[in-house]
């Protein structure tokens, strides 16, 4: 290349010149001395040595190895060995082996599939490095203990698995010792308090999960311990917790329901129970040969000692009282979108691989949330990690499903993956994580394996659709929201032409509420034209033309015809040019004056109707704007809420009814006001309850309940927060006493917000509500959509009824008082702050800067 640059002193430069002889020439040139150069190579690598390969590090490489077992083409078995060899042959090096032991115990907690792949390293490392075997017991073990002092149960179950995994290698009873310890201090911890149920649940279903991957690695001889500790454990998994009647994702009086509802430790208890029958033959969770070191040395021509050395469990300690953990704990219920289809790709209900491979599918999905991309890839590869003829191939098509298995019971692993994603998104009382995390992780499954995974959940969503009537309420509105968010990232495709038969259904029906509301969050996500253009001829009519325009709500004040219309524009221009303090309540003065003549009894509600339209007609553009346009009329909105209780409930309405055509932005604003205190929670609800309930239709709003909601969730969220500052250790004594003060008066205004909204439904799920009964009595309503509200009161009333529980179970007296003796107890740390979450209600919206329409 240098040559080609430089040129001699002196010498004109002649490019551009010569015409196409040069430049023939210069080609010629070139060839000759590229054929030059390429015999000179030749001659060179003749006489040169070869090239040194490149050697991987071996840190490097153990890291690849392990953090690819069981994910590449290899046997896992082999894998295995791999590692525990290579690492023996580097161990001395200590910064290798601490760093080693960091991703080892890292990999059990983040990557639960794994768990009996790492386990067989350890497994192998014992006969060719005894030292491994015993630093990595040591190294889990030091962790487990830290778990299970700070009640990260999660963690801690999924530590004990590791050590489950390698009940051959333990003297006497091993990990069967410790399981048995857990087992009576759940029986103390019951003995002594009934608060410690849920504690107790969890520990009992941490022992079941364990109990099938100890009895796989250690063979027929510990089945007699098995049995016994089952037998133990079926006395408190039989137990119906009283809260388990609130958590049942179907109707427990509808007979259509999918599935009956099942607790997660009574199924473990009954299919365990069936599999003790069958020999324990657990045929799922991999298995690895325990001589197959030997066999590869023996090829080798390597001797190893005839019998690996064995080693005792780690002892671990289990605190009095038992730390329930930063995160409140509730009994689970088992749900399953496939399981009683008619073609078995899931396992049954009582085929313990449905408990065992929901389990390691729900722990990746809680473990690695922070990356969704690597949760999908290992979802997607979820038959890697199960024993052979464990799952057919994958993105077998469900029709021709049975002729490809034929007589072997396989099962469909993307039915697994959707079962169980969904069986998060509506887990109650409340999901693990953010509904939106979910919502992303399908969208990336879809994304990682479309033909796969598509669908599966193309027939998930059409069995939702079809149980909307049993289903919970609130879950019913987690599908709604799914579902629209879904479309919105994927063109808003589906075959509405299925759900075109429903159309001629009362609006009083969950199918057909269920698709207004989809097109309404569909809008809200796009535009109305746009999802217009999506949906067959025959559904167009639920999309008023008047909303394929993007242009803003009408500013009724325009209108001559309009009470105070004059007032209205007065007000508006004043408020738009920032006028003073002192001038808008001139305009508000007249309109008071000619309200009073008028002879309305209340006249604050003509202006806060004028005043809150016009704030809503100049913040018409965006969320920033309405926000900026509430700071400065603040005080005035302050002002008119101490006022008139009925001034109060106008402010909801007149937003309400200015984004009549647009509801999700009247609930953003609604909100937007609470988080003002310009509205009380109790005033929103008693608008929706009492102005704008009617004969109970609104109960099948979508709006409706996204904003009570988000009204509840503010206020269960605010008191949590403020429990969470009174358990922390060392506040100042008059610190305790404003606290706990403050505590008890939001605790006293969440029950009356609680029984306001139960009375208000259980008027409309018993049919006493007047409204109710003067619509039937004249006529206006038939009996048909009578008993349809009805069903909708009912399904509003578990909700509340599940909210109030679960909020005294959290932050009531008695709760509060529990941590607190756990805290004075621990005097070195004590408990993590309890984790503040929204409950089971919806999460609240970002007060972003967001386009309204």
């Amino acid at each position: 290349m240098a040559d080609v640059d430089l040129k001699p002193d002196g010498r004109d430069d002649r490019r551009g010149r010569g015409g196409r002889n040069n430049r023939k020439r210069r080609r010629d040139d070139e060839d000759d001395q590229a054929d030059r150069r390429g015999s000179q190579r030749r001659r060179r690598a003749d006489d040169e040595a070869p090239r040194r390969t490149y050697e991987e590090p071996p840190f490097a490489k153990l890291r690849r190895l392990l953090l690819n077992i069981a994910s590449s083409t290899k046997l896992p078995q082999d894998e295995a060995i791999e590692i525990a060899k290579c690492f023996a042959d580097n161990y001395d090096d200590e910064d290798l082996r601490n760093d080693f032991f960091d991703i080892f115990v890292q990999l059990i907690i983040e990557q639960p599939f794994k768990i009996p792949f790492v386990a067989a390293v350890a497994f192998y490392a014992n006969d060719v490095k005894p030292d491994i075997t015993v630093q990595a017991l040591t190294r889990v073990a030091d962790r487990t203990q830290k778990a299970l002092d700070e009640g990260q149960w999660k963690e801690f179950k999924l530590l004990l698995r590791f050590f489950a995994c390698l009940q051959g290698l333990f003297q006497e009873d091993g990990i069967f010792g410790l399981l048995g310890q857990l087992f009576d201090t759940v029986v103390d911890m019951q003995s002594a308090s009934e608060q410690y149920d849920v504690v107790g649940i969890e520990l009992i279903k941490i022992i079941l999960l364990t109990l099938p991957y100890a009895i796989v690695s250690s063979g027929t001889r510990f089945h007699p311990q098995a049995q016994t500790l089952l037998e133990s454990t079926g006395v408190v998994a039989s137990k119906m917790v009283p809260m388990e009647g609130l958590i049942q994702v179907y109707d427990s009086e509808s007979e259509e329901k999918p599935i009956a509802y099942h607790s997660i430790i009574g199924l473990l208890q009954t299919q365990l129970a069936k599999e003790s029958e069958s020999g324990w033959a657990l045929l799922c969770i991999p298995r690895f040969d325990p001589n197959a070191l030997r066999i590869v040395k023996e090829e080798e021509e390597e001797s190893l000692p005839t019998v690996g050395p064995t080693h005792a469990l780690p002892s671990f300690t289990i605190s009095s009282p038992v730390n329930p953990g930063p995160t409140p704990l509730f009994p689970e219920a088992y749900f399953s979108l496939f399981a009683e289809q008619g073609i078995e790709t899931v396992p049954k209900l009582t085929d313990i691989a449905a408990s065992l491979i929901r389990d390691a599918i729900v722990d990746t999905v809680d473990q690695l949330d922070c990356n969704r991309d690597v949760v999908a890839k290992y979802l997607v590869d979820l038959d890697c990690y199960w024993s052979l003829d464990t799952f057919a191939k994958r993105g077998t098509q469900f029709d021709k499903f049975r002729d490809a298995t034929g007589d072997k019971v396989l099962w469909k692993s993307e039915d697994m993956i959707v079962d169980a994603i969904f069986s998060q998104l509506f887990k109650l009382p409340a999901p693990e994580h953010k509904l939106v995390y979910y919502h992303a992780l399908i969208m990336q499954c879809c994304k990682v394996a479309p033909a796969a995974i598509a669908p599966s959940l193309g027939r998930a969503i059409r069995i939702l659709y079809n149980s909307l009537h049993a289903m919970d309420l609130e879950l019913g509105y987690r599908f709604l929201d799914w579902f629209s968010h879904h479309l919105s990232n994927f063109e808003f495709r589906w075959r509405w032409n299925e759900w075109v038969e429903d159309l001629p259904l009362s609006n009083l029906t969950p199918k057909k509420a269920m698709i207004i509301a989809a097109l309404d969050k569909e809008i809200r996500l796009s535009f109305a034209k746009r999802i217009r253009s999506t949906i067959p001829e025959e559904m167009h009519y639920l999309i008023p033309e008047r909303l394929d325009e993007d242009n803003s709500p009408d500013f009724k004040y325009s209108n001559a015809d309009t009470p105070f219309s004059e007032e209205g524009q007065i007000l508006h221009a004043k408020i738009r040019k920032r006028a003073t303090a002192e001038e808008v309540q001139e305009t508000i003065d007249v309109i008071h004056k000619k309200a009073e003549q008028a002879g309305i009894t209340d006249v604050f509600v003509p202006s806060t109707d004028a005043l809150v339209t016009a704030i809503c007609r100049i913040g018409v553009k965006s969320l920033s704007h309405v926000l900026s346009c509430i700071e400065r009329n603040k005080e005035r909105l302050l002002a008119i809420a101490g006022a008139s209780e009925v001034a109060r409930r106008q402010i909801v309405a007149s937003v309400v009814d200015y984004w009549k055509d647009h509801p999700g932005v009247a609930v953003r604003i609604i909100n937007i006001l609470l988080n003002y205190t310009v509205l009380a929670p109790l005033t929103v609800v008693q608008w929706v309850f009492g102005d704008h309930m009617g004969a109970g239709e609104a109960l099948t709003e979508s709006w409706v309940y996204e904003m009570v909601s988000n009204t509840v969730g503010k206020v269960t969220t605010r008191i949590r927060q403020i429990a969470s500052v009174r358990l922390q250790k060392g506040l100042p004594q008059e610190q305790v006493d404003l606290v706990e003060a403050t505590l008890t008066k939001e605790r006293d205004s969440a029950r009356e917000l609680f029984k306001y909204i139960e009375d208000a439904v259980r008027g409309f799920a018993e049919g006493s509500a007047d409204s109710l009964l003067e619509k039937e009595s004249s006529g206006e309503l038939s009996t048909e959509d009578g008993q349809m509200i009805r069903a909708w009161g009912k399904r509003w009333h578990a909700v509340v009824l599940r909210q109030a529980q679960v909020e005294e179970s959290v932050v009531g007296e008695q709760a509060v008082e529990a941590r607190l003796r756990l805290l004075a107890s621990q005097p070195d740390g004590g408990p993590e702050p309890m984790e503040v979450q929204n409950g089971n209600w919806k999460l609240e919206q970002n007060d972003g800067d967001d386009a309204m329409l």
